[in-house]
């Protein structure tokens, strides 16, 4: 976000995509030569779309456009397995229910219940011989067990059918995402095409492409569908908790491509194999597919410690043998504002997380109404699942070969899998952008009881900026506007409810309003600080004690174990450089990276 006066940051393209054009912009420019909402020129991956009451003509055109699939609203030639057609439900049912590890779920569990009901001389109760009834009883049992997997599988999977359907959800999630995120969904074109190469490879191997996004909102599944459709590539199958399946919304999202699944499994070892199979079926057909690598949403807008559930079942497809291999693709999402942050601070303050309920959403804040800034969606380089576990496995004492067929012991399982946990968060992080109103959020924190002028604010903004590159972070790009026009822009969406102005003034001085819920955007930049944050408050524990200058200073050795101390302590900053299955490789930061020399 660079000043007028500074250079411009040399980052890859920005991709814009407006109607059936494609444009390849520099670095972050998403202008053009005529003005929109209220004089941004800002141009959006999804393209503002007419409004019923302003032209209803063009309004009717666009609906039938899309329903008839003209152009690239067709989607066709999908890079990917074909999903929708007629039948496609039915089929996967069918290849779930003939997975040999259901099947022998099934087997086991009915052998398990025939014991119990052998050993409490139940089987005696009916006449006739008693093998007969032993083998009739087990046939009961199973097919019961088949029952409740067959009800188990028709809440479970999605229903992806219908292109005009697809198309549809597609038009109307695009008109209610722009109504709330006017400046839209920006993406790096770099990232895309390599993406786009990604998923042509996958493709011709059948090979699925998992995408691990942060979890922030709810629009960070509806931004990605909508992302994958408008690039042609096959949308993923979203794991969604079931307590989304609400009247009307819990269909509609299950038909565009959500998995439910139950928040907790509890002791129900025939569910749990239901969605191992589920997941194995799709894997092995090349069906791309999502999770959120940190479960639930972050309500403090910082990554929350990876949940291994989901991410267990990936890993256990791969390591059976019975998927060869899987893309894994980190994805970050970030806002300008998100949308849910007042029910996040009700929640932190101790009030009861309300029911989900399609009303509440649609009339959060008048979000069909917003002027939200936009999304920035970022991709990283994906990779190969079977190549990382190989390696990880190398690293083991006993150093153990994936082909060999010996099975992991609870241990080496559970080190192997917060590894790749550990690393996906890590790639989020490196590949997330900080956004203008977390660098004003941040700013305006750090003044604590007292206004900033506008002119030191900019100041300041810029010089965090700078900072945050010399960390290695990205900010995000205004390409060609000056650092005030961007600033303007992030103090219009937090609004006055969050930063307030004081005029009459030389000047307009800004202050923080609602600390608490401007700590959510100041969050998503601290991560990039943790080792100054560590030293700043190992120096600061020892100051605190009083005392002269010479009781206030601090030897190089107690600062290193007082850092290493802090860095086991503080482990929901997930900042890691190095991914490894060592014992360090769990310290979110590495000492090392304090020795001298």
């Amino acid at each position: 976000m660079p000043s007028e006066k500074g250079p411009v940051d040399q980052s890859p393209p920005d991709l814009e995509i407006v109607g059936d054009k494609v444009t390849i912009h520099p670095s972050g420019f998403t202008g053009g030569p005529e003005p929109q909402d209220d004089g941004i020129t800002e141009r959006n991956l999804v393209h503002h779309m007419a409004r019923f009451r302003e032209n209803p003509f063009d309004f009717l055109r666009e609906v039938s456009l899309y329903m008839s699939g003209t152009g690239w609203r067709a989607y066709d030639d999908v890079i990917g397995q074909p999903i929708f057609y007629s039948g496609f439900t039915d089929r996967m049912k069918t290849n779930i229910l003939a997975s040999p590890l259901l099947r022998g779920k099934v087997k086991e569990l009915a052998e398990a219940r025939l014991s119990v009901e052998e050993k409490e001389g139940l089987l005696d109760v009916k006449p006739g011989p008693f093998l007969k009834k032993k083998a009739h009883r087990r046939n009961e049992i199973e097919s019961n067990l088949k029952e409740v997997v067959d009800s188990m599988l028709d809440n479970m999977i999605c229903k992806m059918e219908s292109k005009r359907f697809i198309r549809g959800a597609y038009y109307l999630c695009t008109q209610l995402l722009t109504r709330a995120y006017h400046q839209g969904i920006h993406v790096s074109s770099e990232e895309v095409l390599r993406l786009r190469s990604v998923a042509r490879e996958a493709a011709k191997k059948k090979q699925s492409i998992v995408f691990l996004p942060c979890h922030k909102s709810h629009v960070d599944y509806v931004s990605l569908q909508l992302i994958c459709y408008r690039l042609g590539i096959g949308l993923p199958v979203v794991v969604a908790g079931d307590n989304l399946n609400i009247p009307l919304l819990g269909p509609f999202l299950q038909h565009a491509g959500a998995m439910w699944i139950r928040r907790s499994f509890g002791n129900d070892p025939l569910y749990h194999t239901v969605v191992q199979a589920y997941i194995d079926t799709l894997l092995q057909q090349g069906f791309n597919f999502e999770c959120f690598i940190e479960g639930g949403r972050s309500r403090t807008g910082k990554l929350l410690s990876p949940k291994f559930g989901i991410l267990s079942f990936i890993l256990d497809s791969v390591l059976s043998g019975r998927v060869e291999d899987t893309i894994i693709c980190p994805v970050s999402t970030q806002y300008d504002k998100v949308i849910e942050t007042e029910s996040y601070i009700s929640e932190l303050l101790g009030q009861p997380k309300r029911k989900e309920n399609l009303a509440d959403f649609l009339s959060s804040s008048s979000v069909l109404s917003l002027k939200l800034g936009r999304v920035d969606v970022r991709f990283h380089q994906p990779w190969s699942l079977r190549e990382f576990v190989t390696q990880q496995l190398t690293r083991l004492p006993n150093q153990i070969d994936l082909n060999s067929g010996r099975k992991l012991n609870h241990e080496e399982r559970g080190r192997l899998l917060r590894t790749l946990g550990y690393r996906v968060l890590s790639e989020i992080n490196d590949v997330s952008v900080m956004m203008p109103t977390a660098l004003v959020g941040t700013v305006l924190l750090t003044l604590r009881g007292r206004g900033v002028g506008k002119a030191e604010l900019v100041r300041r903004v810029e010089w965090l900026c700078e900072r945050v590159r010399m960390k290695g972070g990205r900010v995000a790009h205004f390409y060609r506007y000056p650092t005030e026009v961007v600033v303007d822009r992030a103090l219009e969406v937090l609004g006055s409810k969050l930063v307030g102005v004081v005029s009459g003034l030389a000047e307009p001085t800004y202050y923080a309003v609602d600390r608490f819920q401007l700590s959510f955007y100041r969050n998503m930049t601290i991560h990039l600080f943790i080792t100054e944050a560590l030293v700043s408050t190992a120096m600061y524990t020892k100051v605190k004690r009083g005392g002269g200058p010479s009781h206030q200073r601090i030897s190089y050795m107690d600062l290193l174990n007082q850092v290493s101390f802090l860095s086991q302590v503080w482990y929901h900053f997930l900042d890691l450089s190095e991914v490894s299955l060592t014992p360090s490789s769990f310290s979110v930061v590495n000492s090392s990276s304090l020795r001298r020399g």
